[in-house]
């Protein structure tokens, strides 16, 4: 168990991506020292740029750090990262996942670095690139109540709200509601637009009243922007991530004999998306994969104004 003590001042971020970055800048402003390393040499230098120490190794980052933060793509990359943390272990180190994935990947990174005195919390993050850029995202943080303590001020930084959720992995199974309703309040935003355009409606009009109704949502007001102008880069959040999280969330809902309806008929229109190639895009292009496919075209509401 993590010992009582002062708040970390020195984070480590491994993972330099749209979320990774973002937080690493937000941590910057309010003034935390920060080391970072990512595989990927541009991400290294562009960190390196907005004023971050740029470590040539996880280790180095671990060894550096009071708090290393993973915030990675995928489980090959975290166990390598993992890996890493543990040859820079040192007293006091804690670690935070703040990604999601099965919760049974995150309880093995659990028992590895507690081989090496370093407690690991479960803190995902509610929020796409957009919210880490400008500090909104919302904080889901467990682990024991020592190490939260001497965290909270990283996380208070990185997002609008910070919520203590108890013990590990209670974070993930936070996460997996909110993302269930992100997946299908996307795909509703985007059935809702195909409508909009199959009717011959001005998406942007679409967009200002459907957004000052009830019938709105908050990814509504993400997505559906990007969906009346029909540009879906750069991505907040990649479809193909909308995806993966959604296949943790409907396995993970089963494992627990929870119904899952709406997330079952969704998916395979995240799948099919993703074929078509729109993985790489925002998660909004769910949109442009229904007008592909109904053969809608926005010239018809060109026709009618």
């Amino acid at each position: 168990m993590t010992d009582v003590g002062e708040s970390v001042h020195r984070v480590g971020i491994i993972g330099l991506g749209i979320m990774g970055s973002a937080m690493a800048r937000q941590l910057l402003l309010a003034g935390f020292e920060v080391n970072g390393f990512d595989t990927a040499t541009d991400k290294l230098d562009e960190f390196a740029l907005m004023g971050g120490n740029d470590k040539q190794s996880g280790a180095e980052v671990a060894a550096a750090s009071e708090l290393v933060i993973f915030s990675l793509p995928s489980i090959p990359s975290l166990v390598a990262a993992t890996e890493d943390v543990a040859a820079g272990a040192h007293d006091g180190l804690i670690a935070a996942e703040m990604g999601t994935f099965p919760i049974e990947a995150k309880q093995n990174v659990f028992d590895r670095l507690a081989q090496v005195g370093v407690e690991l919390m479960d803190v995902p993050v509610s929020g796409t690139g957009l919210q880490a850029a400008d500090g909104t995202l919302v904080v889901m943080a467990s682990g024991s109540q020592a190490a939260f303590d001497r965290t909270k001020c990283v996380f208070d930084a990185v997002g609008r709200a910070t919520h203590y959720l108890g013990a590990f992995p209670n974070g993930s199974m936070m996460k997996f509601i909110a993302n269930l309703l992100v997946t299908i309040h996307n795909l509703a935003s985007a059935e809702a637009h195909a409508l909009g355009i199959a009717a011959g409606m001005d998406p942007a009009t679409v967009q200002e009243v459907i957004g000052s109704g009830v019938g709105s949502s908050r990814i509504f007001d993400i997505r559906g922007p990007m969906m009346a102008a029909d540009v879906y880069e750069p991505p907040s959040a990649r479809l193909s991530t909308i995806l993966k999280d959604a296949k943790i969330i409907q396995a993970f809902a089963r494992s627990n004999g929870a119904p899952t309806p709406l997330l079952d008929t969704a998916l395979p229109i995240y799948e099919a998306s993703d074929a078509a190639g729109l993985g790489d895009l925002d998660a909004a292009a769910l949109l442009r994969y229904l007008e592909n496919e109904s053969g809608i075209s926005r010239g018809r509401i060109a026709a009618q104004s």
